[in-house]
């Protein structure tokens, strides 16, 4: 710690080095990028938060690479998933290294006309995230029903 100019002891780091602060922050605004992608029907925007070799395992899908994610989500957006929304609260975020980490949100896709999704339909995923050149990158996805 130093101090800074009026005696009050401040938090020093080398240049280059964030905080938990700032990687938790980095992490929830991944979350904010692939749900503002799903709003717009994005559907490359939203699978490039993914990984070249990412996997989506959900109730009966299992989705192998960034391009698969592509795929599925660009038909996805047109057909059932059309005009809706994706909503990620973070549960908790744990870093197991530098360029990794593991998050659990509470998720719910808000359909149109929707506006407070029943509480049956929010369901627990799970993230494993890593970080490449500055960027974080979703590894892994997983969700299911919560019932």
């Amino acid at each position: 710690m130093s101090s800074d100019h009026h005696g009050q002891a401040a938090e020093t780091r080398p240049v280059g080095v964030s905080s938990a602060r700032d990687e938790e922050h980095a992490v929830r605004a991944l979350f904010d990028a692939t749900s503002l992608a799903w709003r717009d029907g994005d559907a490359a925007g939203f699978a490039g938060r993914y990984a070249d070799d990412a996997t989506v395992i959900l109730p009966g899908v299992h989705l192998r690479g960034r391009a698969d994610i592509r795929k599925a989500m660009a038909e996805a957006f047109t057909g059932p998933l059309k005009d809706t929304r994706r909503v990620h609260t973070p549960q908790s975020i744990r870093f197991l290294g530098v360029d990794v980490a593991v998050a659990v949100t509470r998720s719910v896709t808000v359909h149109p006309g929707q506006a407070d999704p029943p509480q049956e339909q929010w369901e627990p995923a799970t993230w494993t995230l890593a970080r490449r050149d500055g960027t974080w990158f979703v590894e892994a996805y997983h969700s299911c029903p919560a019932s």
